[in-house]
């Protein structure tokens, strides 16, 4: 029987999803904001894919120079800076018009043939994805070190539940935000709580450097050698196909509910607080899950409605069931799918290559989903305030999901099978 979780355990834990809680919410809240700030700043609403795939790709780039440095410091400092850094981001995004006016950003914007409006909005979520990036590592990093493997499921479910937590209270509160006072206002509140936050993770981690000396004896880039271990290669590529399937779909969702299903601006906060509590549920009891049938029979669960669920509410010009229930529906199985896929990546690196394997993991997080959004902006097509297209996407969403399952089950035998290499060796010495 696994010993129970201590009080510092528990508090590491839940100042870690607190972090996690300002950085999900810093991404997420972009897209749902999308028709907001598109009307406010005179860009199109189909070029809203291009500010979410800014974020990603810039965090992906950030996660490839993180793997040369960041297993080398004190993991409680590294968070600080990179959260810091996002912080300030955050809040240059809602001064985009401001920034618009400063020369450089108006000759990159007809260098490109967009509006400055839209570059300068662009350029501060770039610089948002630069520190994003490697805070998420760091924060999955400290959850991977601290917590041994039979309670792991657990303490991702809640670290998972972050995202939960910022669609049931952060993204309709931004939204409401946004309603009231102005597309500005959810960037300077999530910065604002990312100040509070910050200090708190500061002052209340412990010094988290146990991995450091390990690291630093090691070549700065003995990274390479994990591109040339078949099961972090299969891992990374798990990661892309998981992000790439759900970041074609997930930037478009507020304007698609709105423009071509005519749900109404004013009840959408309410759909995504419906949404979020379904994904709470689903990542807390799916990190349960997990511990007890394993990883990979949960992602299988969630990819499969997952799966139904965008046949249903995307491939469909008409859904057959209310938006609510589908956008419940869909949280669910991103719940489901996503606890599973953290969990079942965190054993594959070791400790001193931890905060490096998961800097790489990141960027191919974000490559992929960068790669997807910016295939949706591509496709889509904006025509009277509708989105045309949209079934295209979602057909290509599936067909990635229907391929989730079979890498989760291949990474996790990948898995049980160096654990069981490694315990025949240590019993034969």
């Amino acid at each position: 029987m696994a010993p129970a979780r201590t009080r510092s355990e528990l508090t590491l834990i839940l100042l870690v999803a607190a972090v996690q809680f300002v950085n999900i919410l810093d991404f997420v809240m972009v897209m749902p904001l999308g028709p907001d700030f598109a009307a406010a700043l005179q860009i199109p609403i189909s070029t809203v894919g291009y500010v979410g795939g800014a974020y990603t790709a810039a965090a992906s780039l950030a996660g490839l120079l993180g793997s040369l440095f960041l297993d080398r410091f004190d993991r409680r400092h590294a968070l600080g800076v990179a959260m810091s850094g996002l912080v300030i981001a955050t809040a240059l995004g809602g001064c985009a018009p401001e920034l618009a006016r400063l020369i450089p950003i108006q000759l990159l914007a007809h260098a490109v043939g967009q509006p400055a409006t839209l570059v300068a909005l662009m350029c501060a979520r770039v610089l948002a994805g630069l520190f994003g990036g490697p805070a998420t590592s760091v924060a999955l990093s400290i959850v991977a070190d601290r917590i041994p493997p039979e309670r792991r499921g657990r303490a991702m479910g809640i670290v998972m539940g972050a995202f939960a937590f910022a669609s049931v209270l952060g993204v309709p509160a931004g939204l409401e935000a946004a309603r009231r006072g102005g597309w500005r206002m959810p960037f300077f509140g999530v910065a604002a709580i990312g100040v509070l936050v910050v200090v708190g993770a500061i002052a209340l981690l412990p010094s988290l450097a146990g991995h450091v000396e390990a690291a630093r004896n090691r070549n700065r880039f003995a990274f390479l050698a994990l591109f040339r271990r078949p099961i972090a290669l299969l891992s990374w590529s798990t990661t892309a196909t998981v992000m790439m399937a759900g970041f074609i779909l997930i930037p478009n969702i507020s304007a698609y509910v709105q423009g071509n299903l005519g749900y109404p601006r004013a009840r959408l906060g309410l759909l995504y607080m419906a949404g979020g509590v379904f994904s709470l549920v689903a990542t807390q009891a799916g990190g349960r899950i997990v511990d007890r049938i394993g990883a990979a029979r949960t992602g299988l669960v969630g990819s499969l409605l997952l799966i139904a669920t965008i046949q249903c509410g995307f491939a469909m010009v008409t859904p057959p069931i209310p938006i609510v229930a589908l956008f419940m529906l869909f949280m669910t199985a991103m719940g489901l799918r996503n606890v599973s896929h953290q969990t079942l990546t965190s054993h594959v690196p070791d400790g001193p290559e931890r905060a490096g394997f998961m800097s790489i993991q990141s960027s191919v997080q974000h490559f992929a989903a960068a790669s997807g959004a910016f295939l949706a902006a591509h496709v889509l097509v904006e025509e009277k305030g509708k989105l045309i297209g949209m079934q295209t996407i979602a057909h290509i969403s599936m067909t990635l999901s229907v391929v989730v399952p079979v890498l989760f089950f291949l990474l996790e035998r990948a898995v049980r099978q160096r654990r069981q290499a490694r315990e025949a060796a240590l019993a034969a010495a």
